[in-house]
């Protein structure tokens, strides 16, 4: 649960600009879609695999980003 410190005297728009600063920061929306579907360890890693490779071929000059 996601808490904000406000003052008295603090404006509503800027306590809910605090909140969603923290709930982007948090990455619990992030969390949530990922825990919709379940994704097999083993296309996790082909996943990770397949961004590495791409990473290398753009710090060789292979591909342009």
């Amino acid at each position: 649960m996601l808490i904000i410190d406000s003052k008295d005297c603090e404006n509503i728009d800027k306590a809910l600009k605090k909140y969603k600063k923290k709930f982007e920061k948090s990455r619990t929306l992030l969390q949530l879609r990922e825990r919709q579907s379940f994704t097999k360890p083993s296309v996790k890693r082909r996943g990770e695999i397949l961004k590495a490779v791409y990473k290398q071929q753009i710090a060789s000059g292979k591909i342009e980003a």
